[in-house]
Formats: structure tokens, C-alpha cells, sequence
């Protein structure tokens, strides 16, 4: 399944927050290089600045992603994706937040605010066969 698997990572770095932190723990925890990051930078509503970071990996690597990620979520976030995967698909695309500043301290969390946007896509032919599919690429148990 690795030859179809993509997963988009973006992310909003207010002019408080240290990009170079947030890279870094990417690269600490994925392996993902700041290279590999798009970057842009944008103007909020008060003048303040903002950078949106950008990076799609796809193949192996994003395999290799997914393995880290579900291997360092909590068992209990894992639960929570899995009986809430019906309203985290869309047109065969599972969206998951990731918490920011848990990365930046070391660990690894699903969190709705300040959060990294993960979108993990593989084709998926039969729609019965969607949850199924990605209960099996997270690796959740099905009991």
C-alpha cells in the first residue's frame, strides 16, 4: 500500500512561536528534513506575521510516517480515531490534528487548537471498504 500512500503535513507559525523548534522536531521525531517544508509567509489581521509550512511525503516515507506517528500516539487516541474514523474521512482522505507544542516538548498528541494538519491519502476503489482500509494503514486494532 506504501506506492499510493501520501500524507500532507501543514502548519500556521504565529511570529511567537520559534519555526526553527517546530522544524527540529520534525526532524527529531519523522525524520522529515526542513528542506522538504514549503514555506510561506503572510500578514495577519493586526499586521503580525505568519508562516504557513507545506510538505507532502509520499510512498515509504510516508509509511515510515505513519508507523512513528501511531507508535507514539497514546493507545487511547488511537481508540478515539478509530471510533471516530467515519467523521475523520472525506473522499478518501483521513484528516488528524497533531499537537504543536507536545511535538516541540517530545511526545506526540492528537489536539483540535494549535495543531498541525496532518492528511493522509490512499486510494481507496470500494467506499464500503474506506474505514476498513484505514483501520488496517493506522494499524488499530479492530475488537
Amino acid at each position: 500500500m506504501a506506492g499510493k500512500l501520501e500524507v500532507t503535513i501543514e502548519m500556521i507559525i504565529h511570529a511567537t512561536e520559534d519555526t526553527k523548534k517546530i522544524l527540529d522536531s520534525f526532524e527529531e521525531f519523522f525524520g522529515i528534513q526542513e528542506k522538504e517544508f514549503s514555506k510561506s509567509n503572510l500578514t495577519g489581521h493586526f499586521e503580525n506575521p505568519i508562516t504557513i509550512l507545506n510538505a507532502k511525503i509520499t510512498k515509504k516515507k510516508a509509511e515510515k510516517f505513519l508507523e512513528i506517528l501511531t507508535s507514539n500516539l497514546p493507545e487511547y487516541q488511537l481508540d478515539e480515531v478509530k471510533d471516530d474514523l467515519e467523521n475523520r474521512i472525506q473522499n478518501s482522505k483521513l484528516y488528524l490534528r497533531l499537537g504543536k507544542q507536545d511535538m516541540i516538548l517530545g511526545s506526540l498528541s492528537l489536539q483540535e487548537k494549535d495543531a498541525i494538519k496532518l492528511k493522509i491519502f490512499t486510494p481507496i476503489y470500494k467506499k464500503k471498504d474506506t474505514l476498513k482500509n484505514y483501520v488496517e494503514l493506522l494499524k488499530i486494532s479492530n475488537n
